[in-house]
């Protein structure tokens, strides 16, 4: 009852005139960041910053926070629409948001987007004001072995249940795992993989400059070749029998939509973390329990509603330890964290007894935020349509300048531009000779991460492997993933002991 006594309180807050006006603004202005390829909530919320300055503490969060769910919610509509992920969050959204919308159900992916965020995002909040103390808890007692098992998992699932050639598989995430070592060695700080000793090696590759160009100009080209430049999206009508259809269409997929956000939820809490790997695992994971596993990829629903609710609930998943344990769960929120201590807030243990009401006024403001995501969502999807109508001699130009300025955009380098436009041609030609890439994408993401985990893991047991088995959860968590790794080996003699029995017969 106290809980809900301090979140009637936070309510009270965030139904104030100013708060009510920041979190609508701050959504409609983050849905806009998200949508915009190169952008994304972390630039979004850095630029404006400054901004917060003129007016309360609270009332600068609250602002802060909107924009960050409204980016979340942003990021898939040019992924769907335009096959450009508009921030790392929403990649795994193109793999199958994309395919829909060249069906000409561009209105049911985005419904799918709008309502998967919208309860990831709701189921995330309800977690956060139920549970946070004891939840940060168990995210602090993930040790460096605990986070290593969990990337090797998020490789596993794609291994071991994917629908496609197995070795194409392996190679895709090899090649991904490959990509995410060059730079600098995280622990000796020698330079890896320089290629010719160009100085913009250095630097470690751009998860999104990968993403861009392989899903935006990599599918352009892609699509030049089979369209012969004719459009090959039918146009979407939309009517309200259409749109309840679709929406019960993703009522279905519940079950898809809680697992995907307790697990991007969990993941989010995971300093460091992020939404990103757990919009890709969630993803994985959806593909394995899914009925038509199979048909990801090539434009399922479930698709898009898997990372969708999973990087909205990772989103409010990062707040926790920002809040309770002053350590930032995602990029974003390393900015609000910089940002609250220059407002002369402290996070830490401490902050739900010494600044309740900025806390319950947070809680609560998201809430509220969500709801607005999802109307603006919702009732904007005609003008996010209107796109689909532009002839493809226009779109195919504005997809190549989007996809140049957001590779630019992100780390501001000339080098990255170029070795976007390579990375697009790469893009093309693995999808011309059918290689997944998705594994590629997740290996790029999970691969840093992967390391750092696996080389301190080493070394703070001396070498000793038995250290990612014999700690219960790292164990536990270490065979499953195990498993799923030989599977394809267990299908391969299952299916030879058939044969052998059917030839027999």
């Amino acid at each position: 009852m106290e809980i809900l006594q301090h979140l009637f309180d936070g309510f009270l807050i965030a139904f104030q005139p100013l708060n009510i006006g920041l979190v609508v603004l701050g959504v409609i202005v983050g849905l806009f960041i998200g949508a915009m390829p190169g952008l994304g909530s972390v630039n979004g919320v850095a630029i404006l910053v400054p901004m917060t300055f003129l007016v309360p503490p609270t009332s600068a969060i609250i602002f802060l926070a909107a924009i960050y769910y409204g980016a979340m919610y942003g990021g898939a509509i040019s992924s769907i629409m335009l096959g450009i992920p508009g921030a790392s969050t929403a990649v795994a959204t193109t793999f199958d948001g994309r395919p829909l919308a060249l069906k000409g159900l561009a209105d049911k992916a985005l419904v799918a987007a709008a309502v998967a965020s919208f309860f990831g995002g709701t189921l995330s909040v309800i977690l956060f004001t139920g549970f946070a103390p004891p939840l940060a808890a168990v995210a602090l007692s993930f040790g460096d072995q605990e986070i290593f098992a969990l990337m090797l998992l998020a490789f596993a699932t794609f291994v071991g249940l994917s629908g496609d050639d197995i070795p194409k598989t392996i190679f895709s995430i090899a090649i991904g795992l490959v990509l995410s070592t060059v730079g600098f060695d995280i622990i000796s700080g020698e330079p890896r993989l320089v290629l010719f000793e160009i100085s913009g090696f250095l630097s470690q590759i751009n998860f999104l400059v990968l993403a861009i160009g392989i899903y935006g100009i990599g599918e352009m080209l892609w699509t030049i070749e089979v369209s012969r430049g004719n459009s090959m999206m039918s146009k979407a009508v939309i009517t309200v029998d259409r749109m309840l259809a679709n929406m019960k269409e993703v009522m279905g997929t519940w079950k898809i939509a809680t697992t995907s956000s307790l697990l991007g939820y969990f993941v989010g809490i995971l300093p460091a973390a992020g939404a990103t790997p757990g919009s890709l695992m969630a993803y994985g994971v959806a593909k394995m329990t899914h009925k038509n596993g199979e048909n990801f990829g090539k434009g399922e629903v479930a698709g898009v509603v898997a990372p969708e609710a999973a990087n909205n609930a990772a989103s409010t998943g990062s707040m926790l330890p920002m809040l309770t344990l002053g350590i930032p769960g995602s990029p974003t929120t390393a900015i609000l964290l910089g940002a609250m201590v220059i407002w002369g807030i402290t996070p830490g243990p401490t902050l739900f007894i010494d600044e309740p009401e900025l806390v319950w006024g947070l809680t609560a403001s998201l809430y509220v935020a969500n709801f607005f995501a999802l109307l603006a969502n919702i009732f904007l999807i005609p003008v996010f349509l209107w796109v689909l109508r532009m002839p493809f001699t226009i779109l195919a130009p504005v997809i190549f300048a989007l996809s140049i300025i957001g590779g630019y955009a992100a780390t501001q380098r000339l080098h990255d531009v170029w070795l976007m436009l390579v990375f697009g041609v790469v893009g093309y030609l693995l999808r011309k000779l059918d290689y997944p890439l998705a594994p590629a994408v997740l290996a790029i993401v999970l691969g840093p991460i992967a390391e750092q985990k696996l080389r301190q893991s080493l070394i703070i047991s001396d070498g000793d492997l038995t250290t990612f088995v014999t700690r219960p959860i790292s164990g536990t968590i270490t065979v499953i993933a195990i498993f799923l790794i030989l599977m394809p080996v267990f299908k391969m003699i299952r299916d030879r002991l058939r044969r052998g029995t059917d030839s027999a017969a």
